[in-house]
C-alpha cells in the first residue's frame, strides 16, 4: 500500500537534462527496490533503471552513460538524473516500488501516476 508521487518531467531540447524524483509514502510496505519505467506511444512499458536499498543498480542499455539513478532510503525517495536527452527518450515515466518478494518474483509492485518527459526541438 505504498503511494508514489513523481515530479520533474517536462519539455526539454535534445541534449538537455532533467531530474525526476519519486517519493514513497505509506505503511505496511517494506521497499526493497525502486525504479523507473517508461512508455512511449505505440510501445510497451520498459525498464529504465532500478536501484535496491543496498545500492545495486540496473540500467537499460539505451540509457547507460546518460542516466543515473540514486536514492535516499531515509526519505524513501528515488531520483533519475537524465543527461544528453534524445528524442527517443520521450515517454511517460513511471516510478515503481517493490518489496523483496515482488522483486524476486518479478512482480510490478506499486506504481506512480507517471510524469511526462518530452524531448523535442
Amino acid at each position: 500500500q505504498v503511494q508514489l508521487v513523481e515530479s520533474g518531467g517536462g519539455l526539454v531540447q535534445p541534449g538537455g537534462s532533467l531530474r525526476l524524483s519519486c517519493a514513497a509514502s505509506g505503511s505496511g510496505f517494506s521497499i526493497y527496490a525502486m525504479g523507473w519505467y517508461r512508455q512511449a506511444p505505440g510501445k510497451q512499458r520498459e525498464l529504465v533503471a532500478t536501484i535496491t536499498s543496498g545500492g545495486n543498480t540496473v540500467y537499460a542499455d539505451s540509457v547507460k552513460g546518460r542516466f543515473t539513478i540514486s536514492r535516499d532510503n531515509a526519505k524513501n525517495t528515488v531520483y533519475l538524473q537524465m543527461n544528453s536527452l534524445k528524442p527517443e527518450d520521450t515517454a511517460a515515466y513511471y516510478c515503481n516500488a517493490r518489496d523483496f518478494v515482488d522483486y524476486i518474483k518479478d512482480k510490478f509492485g506499486s506504481w506512480g501516476q507517471g510524469t511526462q518527459v518530452t524531448v523535442s526541438s
